[in-house]
């Protein structure tokens, strides 16, 4: 494990992985089958298979190099080793709830796998920012793009060590 870079669960390490995979060696493989096929036969300025074949060929490619270059910059962490479970770290699971009291519970994760809606929160976002290092009892402030928001901190949990 790396010392430096940005954070990201072991989970979220194999999901890139899988997707970096399953370019180079799946769609990749399918659509140099096209282009090749498409080259043979004949007018390329015209020939449609063989132009989008191309195009989607430089889009595969560039996923493959940008997923590369963020694998390897990447420090995988896994939030189950976390020896300080009181206060909220990266991995955190927190349950919080604003000044209406409205609960909401999120997931502290790296950049590369934060998801809103599934309630994954990436490290570098303002809600997350404002909860590092928080207990249960604090309150934080958050500043939106709607306003300013008070959160309190409710719970917080750590996956278990498998």
């Amino acid at each position: 494990m790396k010392a430096e870079g940005p954070p990201i669960t072991p989970a979220g390490m194999a999901a890139l992985r899988a997707r970096y995979d399953h370019l180079l060696g799946k769609e990749r493989p399918e659509i140099v089958e096209i282009v090749s096929w498409a080259a043979g036969n004949g007018d390329r300025s015209e020939n449609g298979d063989y132009l989008y074949g191309r195009k989607r060929m430089r889009e595969i490619d560039r996923e493959l190099a940008h997923l590369a270059r963020r694998m390897k910059a990447l420090r995988v962490i896994d939030p189950a080793r976390q020896e300080d479970r009181a206060r909220v770290w990266f991995g955190a699971q927190v349950t919080i709830a604003d000044e209406d009291d409205h609960h909401r519970t999120v997931t502290l994760v790296g950049d590369d796998e934060q998801d809103a809606g599934a309630g994954l929160i990436g490290w570098s976002a303002p809600l997350a920012r404002a909860l590092r290092g928080s207990a249960v009892g604090d309150l934080r402030r958050v500043n939106l793009p709607g306003g300013e928001k008070e959160w309190e901190v409710l719970a917080i949990t750590y996956p278990e060590l498998a």
